[in-house]
Order: C-alpha cells, then structure tokens, then sequence
C-alpha cells in the first residue's frame, strides 16, 4: 500500500494546462504586423498558426500544434509549410512553458509566458555559431483585428 502511495506522489499528473496560450494576440512592433492564433486545448491538442507582414511588405506563416507526440507533450512547428519540427516540453508554471529541441540549431528553445492581456513569445538557439534570439510582445485582440496604418 505505502509503495503505490509513493508511486502516485512521484507519477507525472496529467499534462500541463496550457490553455492560458489560447486566443488571437497581435504585435504592432517595429512597423510589422504579427498575429498568432491558438485554438483552446481539445483533447490534449492546441492547433495554432501565425502570420507575419513585414514594413516591406513580406509575408510569412507558421503552422504549430501543441500536443502528445512519442517524446511527451510538444509543440511541433512547420514554419513556411516546412517539415514539422518536434520542441519538447521541458518546464512549465501557469502562464509559462518552455519547449526544447537540441539539435535543432535555431531555434532550440520556444518560451512562452502571459501576464494578463500580454503573451510574450522568444526563440533562442545559435546561428554560424552565435547565439541569437527574437522576442515578441503580443497584446489580446478581436479576432483577425489589424494593426493601425
């Protein structure tokens, strides 16, 4: 009886929640247009996507899934329609997690954190041997609302 006591204490509980990524967010920063879009979660899956027009007019999309994969709990990324890319899940607290994936060299890590109305994304990793990162603040919108002109 004690050793499946021990046992339940010691077990991973369910997966985490992270429904608090759920919504449309939106960052107006440096002149671009960043949207991303999360379904909640159904069945242990969030489906997202994300949408980027540069100042010079360049468009860009990601297509991303949070959910089980063979290595736990993961967020799966295919930027540009590209071949799914697995980002485990390594921590989390409520309103933040952080997603890794060693080998790939750029990213290797995906953090997410929401303070209110406020959901901050960074990728870090290393390019031609250097360490790089990019940020972005997302503020809570109407769904498909735009930055101003």
């Amino acid at each position: 009886m004690l050793a499946a006591v021990a046992v339940a204490l010691i077990a991973p509980s369910a997966d985490p929640d992270l429904s608090w990524i759920a919504g449309y967010w939106l960052d107006c920063s440096g002149g671009r247009e960043v949207s991303e879009t999360w379904s909640d979660p159904r069945a242990g899956l969030m489906v997202g996507h994300a949408l980027t027009l540069s100042p010079s007019g360049r468009v860009s999309f990601e297509m991303a899934r949070i959910g089980p994969t063979p290595q736990g709990l993961a967020y799966v990324a295919q930027p540009g329609g590209a071949p799914p890319t697995v980002f485990v899940l390594a921590e989390s607290a409520p309103g933040g997690a952080v997603f890794v994936n060693e080998t790939n060299d750029f990213p290797s890590r995906i953090i997410y954190a929401r303070d209110g109305d406020v959901l901050t994304a960074r990728i870090e990793g290393t390019i031609d041997g250097q360490a790089r990162a990019m940020s972005w603040s997302f503020r809570s919108a109407p769904l498909n609302a735009r930055c101003p002109a």
